[in-house]
């Protein structure tokens, strides 16, 4: 399925309450957790060990960081749509974010987004999404938050 394409202010608010779409699985592997936890300088061993891990972790291999998933917010947002004709775009915030069960490493997360709230701040888009991020095959979700972007339309 192709991203959804936005064109304005309007086209976005033609969404409140609807299901934007949901992203394709992405895999999240211990080179990125490692590479993850070099920049985030979290390295404790149930990320980064797998051999300690699989023997003292309840899960019985490496987890994600909750951030490294959390961290990901954008491009699965951008997986599912193509917002056109601004000029600019802010990251705002993110609100109600809860941690429901971890990501383990190999898990495939994909995120099912619908719009919470639109604002206008003069000629300035305030959308707030509903981000629910799943894992493959599991029940609960990883998270799920309301996050805030703001879109400066041309």
């Amino acid at each position: 399925m192709g991203k959804r394409i936005i064109n304005s202010y309007e086209e976005f608010e033609a969404l409140l309450g609807v299901e934007i779409g949901t992203s394709e699985w992405v895999q999240i592997t211990q080179d990125q957790i490692n590479e993850f936890a070099d920049a985030t300088l979290d390295h404790q061993w149930i990320h980064t060990d797998p051999d300690r891990a699989a023997k003292e972790s309840p899960f019985k291999t490496t987890i994600a960081h909750g951030y490294l998933s959390v961290s990901m917010l954008t491009y699965l947002w951008y997986s599912i749509v193509d917002v056109r004709n601004v000029k600019m775009i802010v990251n705002y915030g993110i609100e109600k974010l809860r941690f429901q069960q971890p990501v383990m490493v190999n898990d495939k997360i994909r995120s099912k987004v619908s719009l919470h709230n639109i604002k206008n701040l003069r000629g300035i888009a305030k959308i707030q999404v509903k981000i629910v991020v799943e894992i493959e095959g599991q029940k609960k979700p990883a998270y799920d938050a309301l996050v805030t972007f703001l879109y400066h339309f041309e």
